[in-house]
């Protein structure tokens, strides 16, 4: 089942309503069976998300399920992370209660359970105030959410959970749930993004950081500034126009291989970054263009030199 061609077959048989038929089933490790497949299933790119909302019964009796074991927590967070796409869907999981099923899985003991838990809330809150907004005054053992989320923003913290914690405070904080001068934001969620724009992170890594804290400080011109002086931002954004700078920093051959395919969407992530920097203070646009974070595009076209 692990091809698009296997997916797109078991699609044709119908697999999806005999999977959540299954999940009718009393035997739970069927029920996590079934889970695991039809994660597997809406995880590939030729599954339609819409077909998780076509039985209105459906995301209802998921989240009735996601008390059952950590295992059924952690397909159906992984299912519904990728499952969202777009207001419609943040609503309806929203109203099925989703904020308060899944809220407390971010305390869970299985790192899986919290990991998945987290990129459920960064999609439900994505340009979405109305779920923002509730976030911000869940309680979970005695905390708020924003201040779970700092503490996953922690340098002693995996990688994937630093930047997922960071985006979920991001789009808190562009749908107005939480304050551009918060200290969650000036102090722990920036300098968070601009450490994921170092060259000793990995390429996906990279563009995440950069695009994230793009859309953190675009219409803000104060987190602009403040971004522009952390730890040498704009001369580091000068390597995303370098890489890879050698062979041998990259010893797995199949990794150099992708993020020279890649390596395009870390000059697409540093434009954007670029962009958001110098939007509206014109003493950053001068950073930008004179000093030695400028791109090499700029560098050419100041020296009369056509870019083809």
């Amino acid at each position: 089942m692990g091809t698009e061609n296997n997916v797109k077959s078991l699609l044709d048989c119908h697999i999806i309503p005999a999977l959540l038929q299954g999940l009718l089933s009393p035997d739970l490790k069927f029920i996590e069976a079934c889970l695991r497949c039809l994660r597997t299933i809406f995880t590939s790119p030729v599954t339609p998300e819409e077909l998780l909302y076509t039985d209105a019964t459906v995301i209802p009796h998921l989240m009735a399920l996601l008390s059952r074991s950590r295992y059924t927590q952690e397909y159906i967070c992984q299912i519904f992370s990728h499952c969202c796409k777009g207001p419609d869907h943040q609503t309806i999981l929203f109203n099925h209660g989703a904020v308060q099923n899944i809220a407390h899985l971010l305390t869970s003991v299985s790192y899986k359970v919290r990991m998945q838990a987290l990129k459920c809330f960064s999609v439900l809150a994505f340009e979405n105030p109305q779920v923002s907004m509730t976030l911000v005054n869940v309680l979970v053992d005695g905390e708020l959410l924003p201040q779970i989320f700092v503490k996953m923003l922690q340098r002693d913290k995996p990688i994937e959970m630093q930047l997922t914690s960071a985006k979920c405070l991001t789009y808190m904080c562009r749908a107005g749930a939480i304050r551009t001068d918060d200290n969650c934001i000036v102090l722990k969620t920036l300098p968070c993004l601009v450490r994921m724009c170092s060259k000793e992170r990995l390429l996906e890594e990279r563009v995440e950081g950069a695009e994230t804290l793009a859309y953190l400080i675009e219409p803000d011109v104060e987190l602009q500034r403040i971004a522009s002086i952390t730890d040498h931002l704009i001369a580091m954004l000068a390597d995303y126009f370098k890489y890879p700078s050698s062979v041998s920093a990259i010893t797995d051959i199949k990794r150099l291989d992708h993020d020279l395919k890649h390596a395009h969407e870390l000059r697409q992530a540093a434009f954007k970054l670029y962009a958001s920097l110098g939007a509206n203070d014109e003493d950053i646009r001068k950073k930008v263009s004179l000093g030695e974070g400028r791109p090499p595009v700029l560098t050419a076209s100041r020296q009369g030199v056509t870019s083809t």
